[in-house]
């Protein structure tokens, strides 16, 4: 979704034509993949950070253009709400001190996105879903002025013709009808990636998908929207009903655009095609016919554009970059609340990643899977989860205390300085032993507050003053 998007409306015989280069596409990425020596490197870690403007007074500030061309810095970009940016934070080797670099990183690029927020009367802040928002923030005009937004709501209104309809049953129970993509733009997420071989690749995607479950219950920052208490992470769930183009007559053909999967996959050529066959695109913008020069690999731009139309919580990408990789992408995290949180989510992620794909986890039910990452984003630290080789289900907190040696031993194999692994998932289990989410200091501050607006705009301030400090969320006060 990064690429340039040249215009924001197409015709039908647009559609056919990038149909007919996806499909042409499909044949020359498994000729890619089959080349010997094809993705061969080291493991290396990437992360997009998505976040918040807003005024000083903790409501939305929809300036992301003005605050953009302000900081003039390579890696931000916009997002679809003019409310929101994305970070994109610079690759490193795995091996080392990886997650201290992240933090640094992070807590730069906020510097500067806060730096250029200022000349635009705003700040910025990272967190999972802004508890200020409310119905009025997402009118046609919060979209973000980018043709590939534009063109992105277009295609959507194109396979969807009745109005998205957002249900949500949490501990109150959230109704909505909106008319376009919009209030996708009410989520903000920290995507972590994770460079692999083609070999590995089904391997560390299905360990990524066992991994997300207990690792999402203890990274809930999102537990409300629009004033409604609803789940722990409340991005899952409205994200996947506001990008839902489904229509009335196809709901059980296919899964959401925004899903978990519905089975272990075998490769990622399955993955590519699955993606193809079943979801139509969106943004059917077509290259000229690419001359590749010996030594390189193909862009495969068509198909590269159309995979980041649909937004599994995990997904493949395919990267012709520095003779062309493959990553898995792991989408479910939400931004926030404080650098070296995500930075702990991350190692928790990818540590138990990297120890379930030691062997295959399809001896699991894949059922067991699911249910583990919907029920973590219901009920966060309470959640029962299934896991291998235990006979009943648990408390997600059990489970996460269990399961960070695991994490600790996946970390190790990957070359992980150990001093950076213990001070990593140390974060992780100071917040689960306290137990202080991002979710329950949101909750507990919003309930000490008159709920109205005004009260939810001063937890955002509290919130970002706390962020901003560097300290994980388990040692923040009231």
């Amino acid at each position: 979704m990064g690429q340039k998007v040249d215009k924001d409306r197409y015709s039908e015989a647009e559609f056919l034509r990038f149909r007919g280069k996806l499909a042409e596409q499909l044949d020359t990425l498994r000729e890619v993949l089959a080349r010997p020596g094809f993705g061969a490197g080291p493991a290396t870690i990437g992360a997009e950070l998505e976040m918040f403007l807003i005024t000083p007074d903790g409501r939305p500030l929809p300036r992301n253009h003005e605050v953009q061309a302000a900081a003039d810095d390579d890696r931000l970009t916009l997002e679809l709400g003019r409310f929101n940016l994305e970070a994109n934070l610079t690759p490193l080797p795995i091996a080392g001190r990886p997650f201290s670099a992240l933090v640094r990183e992070m807590r730069e690029i906020m510097a500067v996105v806060d730096a250029a927020a200022a000349t635009q009367g705003g700040q910025a802040v990272a967190i999972g879903i802004l508890p200020s928002l409310s119905e009025f923030d997402f009118t046609h005009e919060a979209l973000s002025g980018e043709g590939r937004y534009r063109a992105l709501a277009r295609g959507m209104r194109r396979l969807r013709t009745e109005p998205f309809r957002v249900r949500v049953e949490g501990v109150e129970l959230l109704e909505l009808e909106v008319e376009g993509v919009i209030l996708e733009s009410a989520n903000t997420s920290w995507q972590v990636h994770l460079r692999t071989t083609p070999a590995d690749f089904a391997r560390v995607y299905n360990a990524a998908q066992l991994a997300i479950g207990p690792v999402l219950a203890v990274s809930g920052n999102s537990p409300s929207f629009l004033g409604r208490r609803l789940w722990e992470e409340t991005r899952i769930a409205l994200f996947e009903e506001a990008a839902d183009d489904r229509d009335v007559e196809r709901l059980d053909r296919r899964d959401r655009r925004v899903g978990f999967g519905s089975g272990w996959v075998q490769s990622i050529e399955e993955m590519f095609e699955t993606c193809v066959r079943d979801y139509e695109p969106v943004l059917p913008m077509t290259s000229a016919p690419e001359e590749v020069p010996v030594g390189c690999v193909p862009k495969l731009a068509e198909l590269r554009l159309h995979q980041g139309t649909v937004w599994q919580w995990n997904r493949p990408v395919y990267d012709p970059r520095d003779g062309g990789h493959l990553r898995v992408e792991m989408r479910a995290l939400p931004a926030g609340p404080s650098a070296p949180d995500m930075a702990a989510n991350t190692a928790f992620l990818l540590g138990l990643t990297a120890a379930l794909a030691v062997r295959p986890v399809e001896d699991f039910p894949f059922a067991g899977a699911y249910r583990n990452f919907y029920r973590a984003a219901i009920h966060g630290l309470d959640a029962p989860l299934s896991w291998p080789g235990l006979s009943e289900e648990v408390p997600a907190e059990r489970l996460a205390l269990d399961l960070l040696p695991v994490a600790e031993a996946g970390l190790d194999r990957m070359g992980v300085d150990p001093d950076e692994t213990r001070w990593a998932l140390d974060i992780v289990r100071e917040r689960v032993v306290r137990r202080r989410t991002g979710s329950i200091w949101q909750r507990e501050a919003l309930a000490r507050e008159v709920g109205d607006q005004a009260a939810a705009a001063r937890v955002v301030s509290r919130y970002r003053e706390l962020s901003l400090a560097g300290d994980p969320v388990h040692t923040w006060p009231f």
